[in-house]
């Protein structure tokens, strides 16, 4: 019962700022740019080709990839600015379990990120689906696609929220983890694939792909795997260094 109260209270630390309505004005404008994509940018040749099939608009909504790193971004600034402001020291005084008060941190990322993946894939599909009947063509994803779709941008949504956590649980400064997130998420995994061979089947953008259905690269159950690595390495690290360091 007290560690749900930890968790409850984690999510109404996040609920509670203007943080969450940040992030949720960024997805309103992901989506909007993707509509006008299909609205404008589909009579650059005239052929309205790359919407024409059901494949083509199932990757055009793909959301899973930028779920992963946009819910890093959210994790990274949510849990480092407890760090920075001090805030986190009270949950520590009136926790003294650390570790635990630190997994109920990481769970109430789990949560927020998987909404935050939802909302933007759902807002993405609308999106599309609204913007169709500008064009040629109608909506031609199936429900199971499109349950996909919103599922593996939940998860990776969840994943991405966990491994920003864990960067801010260990550099505790919001600008540094953001950074960090960004160099991780953005930055690395595009420079490693372009120097190493097969890696880019590993990176958090094709693995979301390949959860939505829109790539094959490697299995869904290796790219579930992998998503969950790429999480819990960052939040492992992250709690030990909070179990191992003062907090001021």
């Amino acid at each position: 019962m007290i560690r749900q109260r930890l968790i409850r209270a984690e999510l109404r630390k996040l609920v509670t700022t203007t943080m969450p309505l940040v992030f949720l004005v960024v997805l309103v404008v992901i989506s909007s740019i993707t509509g006008a994509a299909v609205i404008f940018g589909t009579d650059a040749d005239g052929s309205k080709g790359f919407i024409a099939t059901a494949a083509d608009q199932q990757s055009l909504m793909a959301f899973a990839g930028n779920a992963f790193i946009i819910a890093g971004l959210f994790g990274a600034i949510a849990v480092a600015r407890e760090y920075g402001h001090g805030t986190v020291i009270p949950t520590f005084l009136a926790w003294p379990r650390r570790h635990e008060a630190v997994l109920a941190q990481f769970f109430a990322m789990f949560l927020a990120g998987g909404v935050l993946g939802f909302v933007g894939a759902a807002l993405t599909i609308v999106a599309v689906a609204v913007s169709l009947p500008t064009t040629d063509h109608g909506f031609l994803v199936a429900a199971a696609d499109v349950t996909r779709v919103l599922a593996a941008s939940t998860f990776a949504g969840a994943a991405g929220a966990v491994l920003g956590g864990g960067i801010g649980a260990l550099l505790r400064n919001t600008g540094g983890a953001v950074a960090a997130a960004a160099l991780i998420l953005l930055v690395v995994p595009p420079v490693v694939a372009q120097l190493v061979t097969d890696s880019a089947s590993w990176i958090p953008s094709t693995l979301g792909n390949v959860l939505s259905g829109s790539a094959d690269d490697v299995s869904a159950l290796a790219a579930l795997a992998a998503i969950f690595a790429w999480a819990a390495i960052p939040a492992i690290v992250g709690l030990v260094s909070v179990q191992r360091r003062d907090v001021v």
